[in-house]
């Protein structure tokens, strides 16, 4: 894969029961297309690679809550898994925004500039320049 902005690297820490599930779940992801899933030091956790525009964590652990894995959850993991999920559900909300067009600060004093008069315009009335 390549690595830019949008691509992660994530862990997907289970409960220590029921046991084996890091494994099933590594082999169950690997057959996802342009996902990429590799264990892990950790006891209890696999490492998964994806494109942000392919996948989100929150899609992956939601999937795999579905098919009867159990993740940990305790308060840590909790606390990281919701940081994350706000994390990417931004950046994917960024990424479909479309672009805006933006003038520089230049270009809008350039064109403020040109509406108004120039010279040495003086806007007292001719009549009373020479009152005294």
């Amino acid at each position: 894969m390549k690595s830019n902005d949008t691509v992660k690297q994530r862990d997907i820490c289970f409960n220590a029961m029921p046991p084996n599930q890091a494994e099933q779940a590594r082999t169950l992801l690997a057959s996802l297309d342009r996902l990429e899933v590799f264990p892990s030091p950790h006891a209890h956790t696999i490492v998964v690679q994806y494109n942000v525009l392919d996948y989100t964590l929150k899609g992956l652990e939601s999937a795999l809550v579905s098919q009867g894995f159990h993740l940990d959850n305790s308060l840590f993991h909790k606390i990281k898994r919701a940081l994350i999920h706000y994390l990417e559900d931004v950046q994917l909300d960024n990424l479909r925004s479309p672009d805006r067009q933006t003038k520089s600060s230049r270009e809008i004093f350039i064109n403020a500039y040109g509406h108004h008069e120039h010279g040495d315009h003086d806007a007292t009335p001719p009549e009373w320049r020479d009152y005294r």
